[in-house]
């Protein structure tokens, strides 16, 4: 809890989150995971912060799966491969686990994931920003993956009644880029109210096909 608090004070824009993502909205991200058949799956967490939902997604995890962590803050990076070096829960998975310190937007490759799991904080990047990185998630996807992100309940709204008219603008053009999102592929949305603050959990079908 220390690492995160101190990356939110010292790098909000990147983290966006007063608080760790809540195991109840970890689950609600990692449950598409269980939708699998025989075949090996490879999973992308985008944005893995301190590794709240990482802990969710590790319990899916078959011997043959694999689990890429994209990450931008070195703290963080840091802190994940210390955890898997410690962590009893997580410990077991690092041999099927690669630690990757990148913005998510220079990964390379086409259809490399199955499901890509997304704790990016939306609400503090340019419209173009999120565009691409949606962009991106459709290039690294295989035929039907879906991305799986959250967003928390009404505080865009909230945040625009307290900002200039420019952030409002910003805001707005955020809320545009991600309505087309969702209303193109969302497959379903759960409302996770066990969270700080409660949060929509989203998945959407993106894969190629």
């Amino acid at each position: 809890m220390f690492a995160f608090l101190s990356q939110t004070f010292r790098r909000f824009h990147d983290t966006g989150a007063i608080a760790p993502s809540s195991r109840w909205l970890g689950r609600a991200l990692a449950a598409p995971l269980t939708e699998r058949g025989e075949e090996p799956i490879a999973i992308l967490e985008a944005g893995p912060g301190t590794g709240a939902v990482t802990r969710e997604i590790v319990r899916h995890l078959q011997p043959v799966d694999h689990l890429t962590l994209c990450e931008i803050n070195p703290v963080f990076v840091e802190h994940l491969r210390e955890r898997f070096e410690s962590d009893p829960r997580l410990r077991p998975h690092r041999d099927r686990v690669d630690i990757v310190q990148s913005p998510v937007e220079s990964l390379e490759g086409e259809g490399c994931f199955d499901h890509i799991v997304c704790g990016l904080p939306f609400n503090n990047f340019d419209p173009e920003q999120v565009r691409e990185i949606f962009s991106v998630f459709q290039r690294l996807l295989r035929p039907g993956g879906t991305v799986n992100f959250f967003e928390y309940a009404a505080i865009r709204g909230l945040k625009a009644l307290l900002v200039t008219r420019a952030e409002r603008e910003r805001l707005r053009g955020v809320a545009s880029v991600l309505g087309e999102v969702i209303e193109a592929h969302e497959r379903r949305r759960k409302l996770v109210l066990v969270n700080l603050p409660p949060a929509w959990a989203r998945c959407l079908v993106m894969g190629e096909r």
